[in-house]
């Protein structure tokens, strides 16, 4: 296949333009007040998949938000790639964190992306990364060169645990039928350094309410003579790790896949400043479970994080009360074999168990997925290494990554195929943060990138 790039430089402001205009509507699935965005940008999406070359893309109603699916079928003979990615994005707060507004893209250089970088809410989670399949998608169809049949299922629910999308897949297994799903929501290790992620953490997504008295009381009055719910959830809290981190719930690591030392040792040939890592995040030292490196506790290690609490007075000034309610958001990062559905359940055991007496105490479950790893032997993996090679000039490092894409296992359970992640995001894009932003070279590179996947795979499959 011809190199993408001359195509790309030539387009390359129109390349820009486009997706600015999709990230300046706030698509934010979380939150309903934005229905009619995640709506609209729905409907974005279908517009530019028509134009791109897609022959037929519809707008598929589900119980949530609808979900885009658009394919180009040229030969039923030849394989079929299912490009998979989202239209939703996480909420921008807290808003005053930001350098710009979060849905006001603009551009700027920073030291990582000399050429520049869009800041903007979803610029790399995962519109500007799903975007680059759909100038893929153009570049091959304008010249002539898609190689294979294509399509494409965009959601809007991913932010928020993909639902829906389960739904929608059990429904629709022979329109989705494929040899080979391709997502983009995932990073690279450095610009120089490419890598395909070969394995996801699972998820397990809780939320928690302790109960006191049946109001806010006065401290004064009452302080010492009642539950405080928030003490006491601070407490609970805290007990759920002991003094190395390792997490106190029964049950808990019984199903964890350990990996070997030579695994482990392949793993650490993958370069890492830790000096560096802590600087970035200014940070004077690293923190996680004894006995495994930080590249390890961030991606092969189950995880037990507080995503947010509260309760009581937040406001201005002070209100001495001592609150009714505390309640705190919980994640619990999983690796393969964990079950997020027996994780919740001991989860829920454990944490009721270890309420004292005086308050009362409900475990909400929210969300959650499966774990999943890739076969660096498939024929997906082959190919997207061979694509690296041709547009970086090196061989990709498999690399496990810490994030969570719970549909990845659900796609290998109903459509039997494997799915290959090749993200060119950076781990400092500050996803799920203030300030995101995606590198336009990074933008570019993918578009570069992702028709010689279509290549070399078509060609590997003869």
């Amino acid at each position: 296949m011809k190199s993408a790039k001359p195509y790309i430089e030539k387009n390359k402001e129109r390349f820009l333009e486009e997706l600015i205009e999709l990230l300046k509507i706030p698509s934010i699935s979380a939150d309903s007040a934005y229905k009619k965005d995640v709506l609209k940008t729905a409907e974005a999406v279908k517009k530019q998949l028509k134009k791109a070359g897609c022959d037929s893309v519809e707008i598929c109603e589900t119980p949530g938000y609808p979900i885009v699916y658009g394919e180009k079928i040229i030969d039923k003979k030849l394989p079929t790639i299912l490009v998979y990615g989202h239209y939703d994005v996480q909420p921008p707060d807290p808003l005053d964190l930001w350098d710009s507004p979060p849905f006001e893209p603009v551009i700027k250089k920073t030291k990582l992306h000399p050429e520049g970088a869009i800041f903007a809410r979803g610029s790399c989670d995962d519109k500007g990364q799903m975007y680059m399949h759909v100038k893929a998608l153009e570049y091959m169809t304008s010249t002539n060169q898609l190689p294979c049949n294509v399509k494409f299922m965009i959601e809007g629910e991913e932010e928020v645990g993909s639902e829906s999308l389960g739904w929608f897949v059990e429904r629709n297994r022979k329109k989705l039928a494929n040899d080979v799903i391709l997502i983009s929501d995932t990073g690279m290790i450095a610009p120089d350094v490419p890598s395909i992620t070969t394995g996801l953490r699972g998820l397990s997504y809780v939320e928690v309410e302790v109960t006191g008295p049946n109001r806010d009381l006065h401290s004064g009055l009452y302080g010492g003579a009642v539950a405080n719910p928030i003490n006491i959830l601070t407490k609970m809290i805290a007990s759920l790790h002991d003094k190395n981190n390792h997490i106190t719930i029964p049950g808990f690591y019984d199903d964890v896949q350990n990996l070997s030392k030579k695994e482990r040792e392949k793993m650490a040939e993958a370069p890492f400043n830790l000096k560096d890592y802590e600087k970035a995040l200014d940070i004077d030292a690293v923190y996680g479970e004894k006995g495994y490196s930080t590249n390890e506790r961030n991606s092969i290690r189950p995880t037990l994080d507080v995503n947010g609490i509260w309760g009581g007075y937040t406001g201005e000034g002070a209100k001495t009360v001592i609150a009714s309610k505390a309640f705190a958001k919980i994640s619990m990062r999983l690796v393969p074999n964990q079950d997020w559905k027996k994780i919740t359940e001991l989860f829920t055991k454990h944490f009721e168990s270890i309420a004292p007496t005086g308050v009362r105490v409900k475990v909400k479950p929210h969300h959650g997925g499966q774990a999943y790893v890739t076969p660096i032997d498939s024929l997906g993996y082959k190919a997207a290494e061979k694509a690296y090679e041709e547009t970086f000039g090196k061989t990709p490092i498999p690399q496990r990554s810490g994030g969570s894409i719970p549909i990845v296992a659900l796609f290998e359970k109903e459509l039997k195929s494997k799915t290959i992640l090749m993200g060119f995001g950076l781990d400092s894009d500050a996803i799920h943060s203030p300030n995101e932003h995606f590198g336009i070279w990074n933008y570019l590179k993918g578009i570069e990138t992702i028709p010689q996947f279509y290549h070399f795979f078509t060609e590997l499959s003869k």
